[in-house]
């Protein structure tokens, strides 16, 4: 169950990165990105490679953007089965880098974000948990779908291991700073 945990936090973190990581090439546009992913979002996902390959799960999350900056916050859950996973997060930019934690950050039991950039509508983000080293590339696709997929570093290979795809439900509002 551990391992499906790890999983779980690692799908999550692939969601909740798609609201925050980047460099962008322009702040309009990440604002608007961040604005496009404002709302409820639900869907299906599933773990694609190693011990769990073929273990199914569902994420229902809530999005709100950073109203006075960039960033977000995220809470929902993940589920496999009859097992769910609260989920959170808060990503930001500070000095023109992102940070943030998913759940209680690496030196608990959630992930830390270490960076990457953002063109469009597509997102690569680092993630890390101890000696895992993930990428994330999201794609918001016409406001209303988000594909995800998490590659994990194995030596010098990216090795897919979750993809997911995510529905937008609801619109909502910003954060209120």
């Amino acid at each position: 169950m551990r391992r499906v945990k790890t999983f779980l936090i690692l799908a999550f973190t692939a969601i909740a990165g798609i609201w925050a990581m980047g460099t962008a090439p322009s702040y309009a546009g990440e604002l608007a990105f961040f604005k496009g992913i404002e709302g409820e979002w639900r869907g299906p996902g599933e773990i694609v490679a190693g011990k769990y390959k073929g273990t199914k799960f569902t994420c229902s999350l809530k999005g709100l953007s950073d109203k006075s900056s960039i960033g977000m916050e995220v809470k929902g859950s993940c589920r496999v089965g009859v097992f769910s996973q609260p989920m959170s997060a808060r990503i930001f930019k500070t000095d023109g880098k992102y940070g943030g934690q998913f759940l209680d950050g690496e030196k608990g039991q959630g992930m830390d974000v270490t960076g990457g950039r953002f063109t469009s509508s597509r997102l690569v983000v680092g993630i890390k948990r101890q000696k895992l080293n993930a990428t994330m590339v999201a794609r918001l696709k016409n406001n209303q779908k988000l594909n995800v997929t998490i590659s994990v570093h194995v030596q010098n290979q990216l090795i897919p291991v979750i993809g997911m795809s995510l529905d937008r439900i609801t619109r909502t509002g910003a954060l209120k700073n």
